[in-house]
């Protein structure tokens, strides 16, 4: 039986992807299957990029031809990342190692659906290549084998390690907070202009509104937004937060607000879930299936009038807050915990290799 030594490829740049990695790295899958993680980028310009990814490449193939491992496992989503995670898989393939290809992006749907037919084949290949394909719901399942139909498609959400729930009842202002990628896609711009509904609300009570904007991405033009509507004294965007930040800035806040207009399996509303945050989000990728049960209030994409109602509800109404936070923080505990989700990927891993205990 092969040894059991996993090696990973990975971001870290800053977003959902590197979260999940340090989550999963604190399980007892990290040990047991003595992972090696290979960082093949970051944030930075093109150079920065391309150095990462050679440094990072090349440590990767020394570790498939001197450490030989059983299982490789590549996190990737669309466009460059998805061709950086193929060349891995390739390299793997050609040393007869099972690949596990991950899939968290938003929207490889689209990256294959814009290039070309010969880049449509390559995308196909490498996922049909793959000993497992993961997608983090069955929304995604659907979209994935319409891309590979012979791929072995296998559906394993993220996860995060259940926390202490909010007191939804304390007194105070009400925290409202936006966590992700400042742009269009995420629907940050829709939500500044809904506040506005929000922030006329805030004269007729006793304890205010604010929002916390926090992430990387186009973080001018959303203060340049708030500025034009006159929103700043009820909505600061702070920019990307180091994690131990997160923590704090989540522990504070009591609706977790993320309009995106495409998605995965946001990271930043199973964080908020985990700890009894009510989440106001939309019906797009796999967020339907994370808030299912009435863990979560759902509202369309584009729409400002929708969500500054659905803000101004969660606002003014503590015990609601309280049932979705309950049913977010229930859901999580069930579906969600990085202990079980770990175990899933120790019996994948056990199924691609051939090992047994």
């Amino acid at each position: 039986m092969p040894e059991r030594r996993a090696l990973w490829a990975s971001t870290k740049a800053r977003g959902g992807i590197a979260r999940f990695v340090t989550t999963v790295a604190e399980t007892p899958l990290w040990d047991e299957w003595n992972v090696r993680l290979v960082v093949t980028h970051t944030n930075g310009n093109a150079f920065v990029r391309l150095g990462y990814f050679i440094k990072g490449g090349t440590l990767f193939l020394v570790e498939v031809l001197l450490r030989r491992p059983a299982v490789v496992h590549v996190h990737s989503a669309a466009y460059g990342s998805f061709v950086r995670k193929a060349l891995l898989t390739w390299v793997s393939r050609l040393f007869h190692i099972p690949v596990v290809f991950h899939m968290h992006g938003a929207d490889l749907h689209l990256f294959h659906d814009e290039a070309p037919r010969l880049m449509q084949t390559f995308i196909r290949r490498t996922l049909e290549s793959a000993a497992a394909v993961v997608a983090l719901g069955s929304a995604w399942a659907v979209r994935l084998r319409a891309i590979a139909p012979a791929a072995s498609i296998v559906v394993i959400p993220n996860s995060v390690p259940l926390k202490t729930s909010v007191d939804q009842f304390a007194s105070g202002d009400v925290q409202v907070t936006f966590l992700g990628e400042i742009g269009d896609r995420k629907g940050t711009f829709i939500l500044i202009e809904a506040w506005r509904a929000v922030a006329r609300a805030n004269a007729e009570r006793s304890a205010s509104a604010r929002l916390i904007i926090a992430g990387d991405g186009d973080v001018q033009r959303a203060r340049d937004l708030v500025t034009e509507y006159g929103l700043t004294d009820s909505v600061l965007v702070e920019g990307w937060k180091p994690s131990a930040e997160v923590e704090e800035l989540l522990a504070r806040t009591k609706v977790l607000v993320l309009p995106s207009r495409d998605e995965g399996q946001p990271m930043a509303i199973l964080e908020a879930m985990s700890r009894g945050i009510a989440v106001v989000s939309t019906p797009v990728g796999g967020i339907p299936e994370m808030l299912q049960g009435e863990a979560g209030i759902l509202v369309s994409p584009d729409d400002p009038v929708a969500l500054g109602a659905a803000l101004n509800g969660l606002i003014d109404d503590a015990p609601l807050r309280a049932r979705i936070g309950q049913a977010a923080h229930t859901r999580v505990g069930r579906d969600f915990e990085v202990a079980a989700v770990s175990t899933r990927f120790d019996d994948l891993y056990r199924a691609v290799t051939g090992y047994s205990p």
